[in-house]
């Protein structure tokens, strides 16, 4: 039995509305090393997105090279296998391999290939059990960029039924050819294939995740990756989820790295791989700092917010890292224009850092009262949720029910 933890998109060095996070990296990665040595891990895969920026300070990677020796320390027997994401300068993490290498740690930035061949050495890691054996595989790969895709011109004109799109059929022909490629080495042993792309189905998070598949592409469907994989570690979307056959998964990020995220349950994935099907388990990472909603549901009156924000009891001297971030819920009846401002003004008496301000539409009986009295509303003040129910509402004079939620955000994943 081999156990490989499963995270991705760090985003070392993000800031959330100007203010740092730090410290709340800090606090994860020291979670990290408490989960491999506690659970006995024999592989860490980190599925892209190491770094928020293709240009990171040198406070963001000397945080990440101290994080991958005091990886190595805690566990040193443990395989490390890290990705390029759409975040990331390919060859600016691949740059220190020979050192890395030297700790058990295996960088894979573009796809590497050789007089046109896959280059496998560079993509497929084994990972060794505690006697020694190899007992698994990594197949590794990054975000897809335009110079890792075959070439379109390669393709046949017509790939699955319904498949129309080249770039679709250029991720899996490159998932394919990696496969091919790997199939001889892997003498009946699991195989966990990495990705960082969006995959079809995956909730994505409002204004934190950037669509990136080359060619004007969103998502690829969850089979283009090789059935033969016992579990795919994605990276990209920010919510843990499963998706395709239940083997492909989102680990989901360390730390909310939007406001859209306030509610997820952020950790990572323990993916158990030995004769049968993965046993898959979620660890959640305690947040090193609170991620509140003001109202925690529903809206409120502007005037409301200093009641609120009392009623939070926090000290006044928190220091700045430690302020919880604060998204607010506002009724729009009779909210005037200037109201941002009176929020940052109001907030500026309590230790906290409001990071978003959103403005709750009303019902569609409500608008003609409301039009002449409220300010217009900028469309990313609008929650696509909000807009959804009140369309609902319109149409069919009743509330949306969960199944209508559901289908309206996968349509709008997919869009």
């Amino acid at each position: 039995m081999i156990r490989v933890l499963h995270t991705g998109d760090w985003h070392i060095g993000q800031t959330l509305r100007g203010f740092s996070r730090e410290r709340e990296h800090d606090a994860v990665f020291s979670g990290l090393e408490s989960i491999v040595v506690e659970r006995e891990v024999d592989a860490l895969v980190v599925a892209g997105d190491v770094f928020d920026s293709q240009n990171p300070s040198g406070e963001s990677q000397a945080r990440f090279y101290a994080l991958m020796a005091r990886l190595h320390a805690a566990r040193p027997a443990m395989t490390i296998v890290i990705t390029a994401g759409n975040h990331d300068a390919a060859g600016r993490l691949e740059a220190p391999r020979p050192l890395l290498e030297a700790i058990g740690v295996h960088v894979v930035g573009n796809v590497r290939r050789r007089d046109g061949a896959i280059d496998l050495d560079r993509h497929l890691v084994p990972v060794r059990s505690a006697s020694g054996d190899v007992a698994a595989q990594v197949l590794a790969v990054s975000y897809p960029t335009a110079a890792c895709l075959p070439p379109l011109s390669s393709l046949g004109k017509e790939g699955r039924i319904g498949e129309a799109s080249p770039i679709v059929r250029a991720v899996r022909d490159l998932y394919g050819q990696l496969f091919e490629a790997a199939r001889p080495r892997l003498a009946g042993l699991p195989l966990l294939v990495t990705g960082h792309l969006h995959v079809a189905g995956g909730l994505e998070s409002e204004g934190a995740e950037r669509r990136i598949l080359v060619g004007g592409e969103h998502a690829v469907p969850a089979d283009v990756f090789p059935e033969e994989a016992r579990y795919v570690a994605l990276g990209h979307l920010h919510r843990a989820q499963m998706l395709g056959r239940g083997q492909v998964r989102y680990c989901g990020s360390l730390i909310p790295l939007s406001a859209a995220e306030q509610p997820y349950r952020h950790g990572v994935t323990l993916v158990t791989l030995g004769s049968g099907a993965a046993q898959i388990e979620h660890i959640e990472i305690d947040r090193p700092v609170p991620f509140l909603r003001l109202p925690a549901s529903g809206d409120m009156p502007l005037a409301d917010l200093g009641d609120h924000l009392a009623a939070l009891a926090l000290d006044p001297d928190l220091p700045m890292e430690a302020r919880p971030f604060i998204q607010v819920r506002l009724a729009r009846e009779g909210l005037l224009p200037g109201y941002r401002a009176e929020v940052d003004r109001i907030a500026e008496g309590f230790p906290v850092r409001v990071v978003d301000v959103r403005v709750t539409v009303p019902p569609r009986a409500a608008v003609e009262i409301v039009e002449a009295e409220a300010p217009p509303l900028r469309l990313s003040e609008r929650d696509p949720e909000e807009l959804f129910r009140l369309a609902y509402r319109a149409k069919w004079e009743e509330d949306p029910e969960p199944a209508h939620l559901d289908v309206f955000h996968r349509a709008r994943a997919e869009a």
